[in-house]
């Protein structure tokens, strides 16, 4: 019999192609999402298909799964600033009660699960590039906070249950990661630039642009959970992310010459609250336990990006 799988967050941009890559490798995959923030569109390629199921339901809720459960992937969750700014308690509750139900069905079919933290953990780091052993720098009640906190309540409540009640878990601490089905209105900086560039519309850049990000492709990121999940029985964080650091105007101006017939102009903006002044991983853990790293270049992937959203767009 094949594997089962559990995937919260299954219909959004990092669940759907993870929901890929189990079936794929022959799982039996079941998706789980209350479209929030997700999109049915970016599954529907599954769905029908033997060996998928899909579940609209809402993981804040007592969740139950009939039958065997080998994994669960815990990836629902507002990722976007836009998204979580405008539902800040549906942001909490899904990190914690979401949370909390997802450890307490993988103690009750004695599954492994894998949680899906963030690099927003660090908050406005004071340590550059970001270890696991850094404890973070974030302000608990700033606009971002409700991200920030979910994800670090999260964690440790991962490592409670680990400790108390044995549950085989896994902690992935997610940089900023990119490529097809990201929403082009979900407010991060990439689909931000790519649509702004593709409409002739002027790139906003926060503050003076020299704040800076690391930007690891889609493939890239669905390979270091397939192996942080099968290959290792390592319970804490583990950083996954692209450690190739360039700054917010940089990045615009790389835009710009990828979509050469853009009239597209670089406007300023005020530096939103709290926004990060840096962001880099260092995966010297990841390399050591996974043996992985990022393959794709950032200008490969800004290229199969940028052909995704012209489709999307009807643009040639």
């Amino acid at each position: 019999m094949p594997k089962r799988i559990l995937i919260t967050g299954a219909a959004g941009f990092i669940g759907s192609h993870l929901c890929d890559r189990f079936w794929e490798e022959g799982f039996e995959v079941i998706g789980m999402d209350n479209l929030s923030t997700g999109s049915l569109e970016n599954i529907a390629h599954l769905i029908g298909k033997g060996r998928f199921t899909f579940l609209h339901y809402d993981v804040t809720n007592f969740v139950h799964v009939p039958g065997e459960l080998d994994y669960i992937l815990h990836f629902a969750s507002p990722a976007s600033p836009a998204d979580y700014l405008r539902m800040p308690i549906q942001t909490l509750k899904v990190g914690a009660l979401g949370t909390h139900k997802c450890l307490g069905l993988a103690r009750a079919k004695r599954a492994t699960i894998l949680l899906a933290s963030t690099s927003e953990v660090y908050g406005d780091p004071l340590q550059h590039p970001q270890k696991e052993s850094y404890w973070g720098n974030v302000n608990p009640i700033g606009v971002r906070g409700v991200y920030d906190e979910a994800k670090r309540f999260m964690e440790a409540m991962a490592i409670a249950y680990h400790r108390y009640h044995g549950i085989p878990v896994r902690i992935a601490r997610i940089f900023n990661t990119y490529g097809p089905r990201m929403r082009l209105d979900d407010g991060r900086v990439l689909p931000n630039f790519i649509g702004q560039a593709l409409r002739h519309e002027p790139l906003t850049v926060y503050g003076d642009g020299s704040q800076t990000r690391s930007f690891c492709y889609i493939d890239d990121l669905v390979e270091g959970i397939f192996r942080l999940l099968l290959h290792t029985d390592y319970p804490y964080p583990v950083n996954l992310g692209n450690p190739e650091e360039v700054s917010i105007l940089q990045f615009a101006q790389e835009i710009l010459t990828k979509i050469p017939e853009s009239r597209s102009k670089i406007v300023f903006c005020p530096l939103p609250e709290d926004d990060p002044r840096v962001r880099q991983p260092d995966i010297s853990l990841a390399k050591e336990l996974l043996k992985w790293e990022p393959r794709i270049s950032r200008s490969e992937g800004l290229a199969r990006s940028i052909s995704y959203f012209r489709q999307k767009l009807g643009i040639r």
